[in-house]
């Protein structure tokens, strides 16, 4: 994480999956434990972690969508169906999420997750905590911290040949 001669923001989005892969490698703790990745940029990391750390079958993808406080506004979102390819009761899991701010899609994805069973444990682990936290929702595992104005997001991309950055946005 580095400032520009502008003093803009700049996060290596590849290095910081480098930490983030060492870092979910240490809370895959048992066999029963499943990544889940947070739609949209959580589910593109977990892809890549299920792969990098050679565990078997697919990831899970979570979407926040049908249990969000701003649900009358914002509606579903293209593409946010979960899909959870395993048993989720008793399984240790590790939520997978690109971004933490406030906590409230984070809340929804836990409150999704257990629609489909009551899992052993769950984790999370994110590339960026940005602070601003309205819910009392910490990452177990984050490559990164950094504050930014409430006026300001932070958005991971995916490049066609899989790598990742970051950039960010005025809200």
């Amino acid at each position: 994480m580095t400032s520009s001669e502008s003093g803009a923001l700049f996060l290596d989005a590849e290095a910081l999956y480098d930490d983030m892969l060492h870092g979910v490698q240490r809370l895959c703790t048992s066999p029963r434990t499943r990544l889940v990745g947070i739609t949209s940029g959580g589910a593109w990391l977990a892809q890549r972690l299920q792969r990098d750390i050679g565990l078997a079958g697919e990831p899970g993808i979570i979407s926040s969508a049908l249990h969000r406080d701003d649900f009358s506004t914002r509606g579903l979102a293209a593409g946010g169906q979960t899909v959870l390819p395993f048993e989720v009761e008793g399984a240790d899991i590790v939520l997978i999420d690109d971004v933490i701010y406030t906590g409230r899609t984070l809340r929804a994805v836990i409150n999704e997750l257990f629609d489909y069973g009551r899992p052993a444990s769950v984790k999370l682990a994110v590339l960026v905590g940005r602070g601003g936290r309205e819910l009392p929702l910490q990452p177990d595992y984050a490559a990164a911290r950094v504050v930014l104005p409430a006026a300001q997001s932070l958005a991971l991309a995916r490049a066609a040949d899989g790598r990742f950055s970051f950039h960010v946005q005025e809200a």
